[in-house]
């Protein structure tokens, strides 16, 4: 079998910069005064922490050879009292930060869900749903340690690193230079690992959003999946995708903890080696408890610098997580309202298209040249076969695409020139295929007029024959259906949503195949209802099935991106052309049925 796309990893199309950071300092501005008393807090408890290895030296080297007592008794006191304040401190510190941290993730999660409700369907056509979704909750979740604990952490470990040097440099200064002969081993290691451990965590985001969408799919396709017995196949491509996942997991761990093992290696020679020359020095005026107290403090001076390393290794792996993050939110909507549009007001319903072309992006031509106007009240009918263009036509007019060339007015305003919002808000839009939401019917339907009242909802859905399956159910309009309503007909999802669509009572009305799949009996039935529901309303309606649309005021025949037929139903069939045809061809279809 040939490769599939969760074997491709995505691009990364714009490289990491440090505004990246100065952009995640956006997120964390409102909270610099709560961060900033915490990090006075920290310093505190650094500086109650670090006064241990000192109160050992006065102990062993003062107060035990002098036998006083009552000294000694002080300072345990002291010492207790600081261990107490550390841990207040400390306390006081989790439960602050990670309440900041998941303040900053809540917003930027919103802000990127915010900004994808914005994206246009370009957007989602050539992106598996998959590696947007693990955008949005698994990279924002991943940032939590780094804003939880990071920056304070570092904040609190430069600190204890210059007091400890301190103290380090008031007990003997020879020992502190000798100390930090490992800092240039160091210095190697990170520069070597940097780039390394960078490219590995990009390349383990790659494989976590390609498991990840393989996984959406895979869910969403499950009945498919089991009609056609593809389980062996699908768990072959997934233990493949989950292996690759696996594979650039180890590989970025095992590059991130090269820096822990080699701080925590470097820290242990240069405490023997300390040691060793310490034991040298004793008879050259160093006493036993500066040696003890000066070993204390290079344990707690390797401590921060290894706090450190772990802050660079958050911060790399941040680095990979905000890249795409960033990424998505710098997306430009391929529709915005232009910065002079306004709004749109109340239309009539006159819609005229002015040799309009379009093709999609990388693509060629959809619609050629198509020229047609609709009177408001009129109702059009589009027709031909799959891929001729009749649901990009009905989409232009929603603005979901941009066009190439011409001109698309609705009561003589481009549309080009309203505002988004205020162009859809006064259409109804039926898709081809009906997406129905989790929770009640009530509320499937009452999403295209949210302050429309139980009874407007009702009678919306009388209007399309709905009520009489609503009111079968147990709850009726409060029964709570799954996500894309799994536990209803493909008709009866049709229905709701067209029960949608018409409570937004809109002035221009579009219905994409709506009832592709309502049976015979219960299309009659709608058929009334839209007479009523039509009149006065201008609608376009897109259906295979010419039996649906014979009352329509005219019919477009639409075939390779262009109109090739227009006019009603029986002066097409007179024509005895293309449509003549196409009616011929199914009613010879439905009489041999």
């Amino acid at each position: 079998m040939g490769r599939n796309k969760f074997d491709v990893d995505e691009e990364l199309e714009s490289p990491f910069r440090f505004i990246h950071f100065k952009r995640l300092y956006v997120y964390l501005k409102p909270y610099k005064k709560s961060i900033l008393f915490t990090t006075l807090i920290m310093l505190v408890s650094s500086a109650a922490n670090l006064i241990g290895p000192y109160l050992i030296k006065q102990a062993i080297d003062v107060k035990i050879p002098g036998k006083d007592v009552g000294g000694l008794g002080i300072l345990a006191g002291i010492y207790l009292i600081s261990l107490v304040i550390t841990g207040l401190c400390l306390k006081y510190k989790i439960r602050m930060m990670t309440e900041i941290g998941q303040s900053v993730i809540l917003n930027i999660r919103k802000n990127l869900f915010t900004h994808l409700q914005k994206l246009s369907f370009s957007f989602y056509d050539s992106k598996p749903h998959g590696k947007i979704l693990v955008r949005v909750v698994n990279y924002v979740n991943s940032l939590s340690d780094l804003l939880s604990n990071g920056l304070i952490n570092l904040i609190t470990d430069l600190f204890s690193l210059f007091v400890i040097l301190g103290f380090m440099f008031s007990i003997n200064v020879r020992l502190t230079l000798l100390s930090m002969a490992g800092f240039p081993f160091l210095a190697i290691v990170i520069f070597f690992i940097k780039n390394a451990q960078r490219k590995a965590w990009q390349n383990l985001s790659n494989k976590q959003s390609n498991m990840n969408a393989y996984i959406h799919e895979s869910i969403n396709g499950i009945k498919v999946t089991q009609a056609f017995s593809r389980e062996d196949e699908n768990k072959r491509i997934f233990r493949d995708v989950s292996e690759s996942y696996r594979t650039a997991w180890m590989k970025a761990v095992k590059i991130q903890f090269l820096l822990w093992p080699s701080i925590e290696n470097l820290s242990t020679l240069t405490v023997s080696f300390i040691y060793i020359m310490g034991i040298s020095l004793i008879s050259h005026g160093v006493t036993v408890g500066a040696l003890i107290a000066f070993v204390g403090y290079i344990g707690m001076f390797w401590t921060p610098l290894t706090n450190i390393g772990n802050f660079y290794n958050a911060i790399i792996n941040a680095t990979a997580y905000l890249e795409r993050i960033f990424e998505t939110m710098d997306e430009e909507p391929a529709i915005l309202s232009d910065p002079k549009a306004v709004g749109l007001p109340d239309i009539k319903g006159n819609v005229e298209f002015k040799n309009v072309v379009f093709g999609y992006e990388g693509e060629e031509k959809v619609l050629d040249n198509i020229n047609f106007c609709v009177k408001p009240g009129e109702t059009i009918a589009l027709v031909g076969a799959t891929g001729s263009g009749k649901t990009t036509i009905v989409s232009l007019i929603s603005r979901f695409y941009n066009i190439n060339a011409g001109k698309i007015e609705i009561d003589g305003i481009d549309i080009k020139t309203v505002t988004i919002p205020s162009l859809r808000k006064q259409m109804g839009v039926m898709l081809q295929d009906p997406f129905i939401f989790s929770g009640t019917i009530m509320d499937n339907i009452r999403y295209g007029r949210l302050d429309a009242t139980d009874e407007e909802v009702i009678e919306a859905a009388k209007s399309v024959q709905a009520h009489q399956f609503i009111s079968r159910l147990k709850d009726g309009y409060l029964t709570e259906v799954n996500e894309r309503g799994t536990r209803l007909s493909n008709g009866q999802r049709q229905l709701i949503s067209f029960a949608r669509a018409l409570l937004a009572d809109p002035k221009i009305l579009i219905l994409d195949e709506a009832t592709s799949s309502i049976d015979s009996e219960t299309e009659l039935a709608l058929q009334k209802g839209l007479e009523r529901l039509l009149l006065g309303r201008t609608s376009f309606i897109i259906a295979h099935r010419l039996s649906t649309i014979q009352n329509a005021t005219r019919i477009l025949v639409i075939d390779k991106g262009r109109i090739i037929e227009e006019g009603a139903h029986q002066v097409l069939l007179n024509k005895k052309g293309h449509y003549w045809k196409l009616y011929i061809s199914q009613f010879i279809s439905s009489a041999v049925g």
